[in-house]
């Protein structure tokens, strides 16, 4: 076979009937993974697309160089601190990985430097008391007196053709580290203990974990979760340093098919809290972690099919718990009330009294709100800083301890949105935390906007003041050379009070682009699981930009941009609202002037790929080409096979077409793989990754198959595989930055928008 020419699968018929209804799978085949037959076609794809796309290397290479121009490469993260310890990242020119490091509080402060005996310039040390809270400064390419590398991920993955870290634990005196991770890209980690005083890892190690481990304060104990054959996490483990794995104690086995397992330690880090759920409902247990033989204890079971959290507090010396539910209303509410009356309502939850009866949740804090989505909190021993949404912008709000003593006496609930909290001058922006130490005197957030790299703020508990502790430098760039601004494209449909329904998009261009109908647009969407496209700066995407492109963000139904409701809209029986809503901003780009109708291009990836297969087929004429990153895209198969990963998780967001022949009829109306017909596609791109556990490889191959079968336009059908990748492709920072400028390159050029403005 010619580099030139498509490759061609053979067809292997495989039926799958369900409700009477019998689809004729030709490709199914491809699902053999370990088949040399289905590896050798997997690398002819790879070398099909190298041909097709081969005219774009220039262009892939300077879009590369531009990104790596532009990012600071030796550089480092603003310093947190946990216990005694300040621990901060450093990244290295030429490195693809970040060095985990770390110097003792009050040994290091921002003063002059000198030579070290070996050369390094350090700094002299700090003279200030060991409790200050105000984090030393670090230069890139300095090293601070006493400075310790804990961690050097480069030296792990350069023995690996992938690595991943899938998360680390520290014990509060800082001297043990647990860590886990993934050498193949399948997210299956190991857990490694090491010893911070000699640097040296324990022999013990505990094999197919999923996710990050979690020690206990002590370090004498870690706590970590196995995911069964479908990839869901269902058991919890403890175990005991210095015993073999097959020793640690099974604490939790969730059986229920439907819910996924999280833990984490309370802020206190005195409880394990346990959440088991999906996107519609949680069950909550709490383990005391300092008693290793400890139970879990059952708070609010599945049965209720309540969505909440549990966040532990206490107040005054009363252990209490801070439940965030949407029992009030969509958007959440938040009450208080302990952990017995909750168990007292637990064990009576199989009468039929209980279950006709909504749980007793104590004090209402904060009430349900119909503007504004309170997404959850974080607790201090100072203050409870919320989180919450409004008018598609996530920030944060302070909840005073003597709010939370007025509502146990019985007070009124305080109005999420009235509560005080930091002030930014952007409309549109991202402000999350990303660090509140429990007894610390301050928190620390992280703020950025679609023009704005990241900033690391302090905000003092007393004061609310926001100090800005560093913003995230890049090279060459004049980012006041660039606009972002918001549109609202009618949807077509309208809401029960009769109000026109319409999606917000977000538009990003070049000060030259103007709204005159000449211009190269790329629209990208998501849509799912009620994940919101929030602000957030990226150097990949100027690229784009400075070649005149515009980059349009559709924020449409499926999302939780606009609250629980916009999901809603957005899910199950209501899911091609995504697509269609997809469509209208796209037409709504062009009717106001910001595309060329003739120049409109579409990006999306996993349930945003399934978007982009749903959207070819519906409106293929719309886009000149469609870039479609381990796209969801043969959604029914994967749905209907529960012993796949994820499957069954998938039926409280898509319905379960199992059981139920009108979601199988309404899904089998929608799945991309299912409904290609013979119609001028537009070039279209497929990434995957063959290790990806959440997107199978084989969705994306079979849906290239059919699309070239029934192409009847002259634009290319390509797949790009990962072979060493996982979900979220090659690992390491170029890796990945070389990724971006293929997917960018390929748009670019298929939109004719290769050169960048003058």
């Amino acid at each position: 076979m010619s580099e030139s020419t498509a490759p061609q699968a053979k067809k292997v018929p495989t039926e799958r009937t369900h409700h009477g209804d019998t689809f004729v799978d030709h490709y199914e085949w491809l699902r053999e993974k370990d088949s040399p037959e289905v590896l050798e076609h997997l690398r002819a794809e790879n070398t099909y697309a190298e041909a097709v796309t081969g005219a774009q290397k220039p262009l892939r290479e300077a879009i590369f160089n531009e990104i790596k121009h532009r990012t600071v490469e030796t550089d480092l993260s603003v310093p947190s601190r946990r216990g005694d310890w300040w621990y901060f990242t450093r990244t290295i020119e030429g490195e693809q990985h970040p060095v985990y490091c770390r110097v003792a509080a009050g040994t290091a402060r921002d003063a002059d430097t000198s030579a070290s005996q070996d050369g390094a310039a350090t700094s002299e040390p700090d003279a200030g008391e060991r409790g200050s809270w105000t984090p030393p400064q670090v230069e890139a390419g300095v090293v601070l007196l006493g400075e310790e590398t804990f961690f050097d991920t480069n030296a792990e993955a350069a023995k690996h053709p992938f690595y991943q870290l899938g998360g680390m634990s520290l014990n509060a005196e800082g001297t043990l580290l647990a860590y886990s991770e993934d050498t193949s890209g399948d997210e299956h980690y190991t857990v490694r203990f090491r010893d911070l005083t000699s640097g040296q890892n324990h022999p013990e190690q505990i094999s197919n974990v999923h996710g990050g481990p979690v020690l206990e304060p002590t370090g004498a104990r870690a706590y970590y979760m196995v995911a069964d054959a479908a990839w869901r996490p269902y058991r919890l483990y403890m175990h005991t340093l210095g015993t073999p794995a097959e020793q640690d104690r099974l604490i939790l086995e969730i059986t229920d098919e439907q819910l996924w397992t999280g833990v984490g330690l309370s802020a206190d880090k005195r409880e394990l809290v346990i959440i088991s759920g999906n996107s519609e409902y949680d069950e909550s247990r709490l383990l005391d972690v300092t008693d290793p033989q400890a139970e879990p204890v059952l708070l609010i079971s599945a049965e209720r099919r309540l969505l909440h959290s549990i966040d532990p507090i206490e107040v005054d010396g009363e252990r209490l718990l801070l439940i965030t539910h949407n029992q009030s209303g969509p958007n959440n509410a938040l009450s208080v009330t302990t952990a017995a009356a909750l168990t007292a309502q637990s064990a009576d939850t199989g009468s039929a009294a209980s279950a006709d009866q909504p749980l007793d949740l104590g004090r209402a804090v904060l009430p349900h709100e119909e503007t504004v989505k309170l997404e959850g909190v974080s607790v201090t021993a100072a203050q409870i800083i919320v989180a919450a949404r409004r008018d598609t912008v996530e920030s944060i709000q302070l909840l005073s301890l003597d709010t939370l003593r007025a509502a146990l006496a019985g007070a009124e609930p305080v109005l999420t949105s009235t509560l005080p909290g930091p002030a930014f001058d952007d409309e549109l922006y991202t402000c999350a935390v990303i660090a509140a130490e429990y007894e610390a005197p301050l928190f620390r957030v992280a703020y950025e906007s679609w023009l704005t790299p990241t900033r690391i703020y302090d905000i003092d508990h007393a004061t609310a003041e926001p100090v800005l502790r560093r913003e995230t430098p890049v090279n060459d760039v004049d980012l006041g050379a660039y606009r972002s601004t918001r549109i609202w494209a009618p949807s077509g449909d309208t809401r029960a009070d009769g109000s026109a329904i319409e999606v917000p998009v977000t538009v990003l261009h070049h000060r030259d682009v103007v709204a005159d109908g000449t211009n190269p647009t790329l629209v990208y969407g998501y849509g799912s699981y009620e994940m919101s496209m929030d602000p957030s700066f990226g150097i990949p995407r100027l690229s784009l930009l400075d070649r005149g492109i515009v980059f349009a963000i559709a924020h449409i139904r499926g999302g939780g941009e606009l609250g629980r409701g916009w999901y809603e809209d957005g899910k199950k029986l209501k899911k091609t609202n995504t697509f269609t809503d997809f469509i209208a901003a796209t037409d709504h780009l062009i009717s106001q002037g910001w595309a060329d109708p003739a120049r409109v291009a579409a990006l999306g990836g996993s349930a945003g790929g399934l978007l982009m297969g749903a959207v070819a087929n519906m409106a293929p004429e719309k886009y000149v080409a469609i870039l479609a990153q381990v796209p969801f895209v043969d959604n029914l198969t994967t749905i209907l096979d529960p012993e796949l990963p994820l499957s069954a998780l998938e039926w409280e967001e898509w319905g379960n077409p199992i059981t139920d022949p009108e979601v199988y009829r309404y899904m089998k109306s929608y799945a991309p793989y299912e409904n290609v017909r013979e119609v001028a596609y537009p070039a279209i791109a497929a990434v995957s990754s063959l290790n990806d556990t959440r997107v199978l490889y084989v969705e994306p191959a079979k849906w290239v198959q059919v699309l070239r079968e029934a192409q009847r336009g002259e634009a290319p059908v390509v797949m790009k595989i990962e072979m060493d990748g996982g979900h979220g492709g090659a690992s390491g920072r170029y890796e990945t930055w070389k990724e971006r400028a293929w997917d960018y390159a390929f748009i670019a050029h298929h939109l004719g928008a290769s050169e960048r403005l003058r």
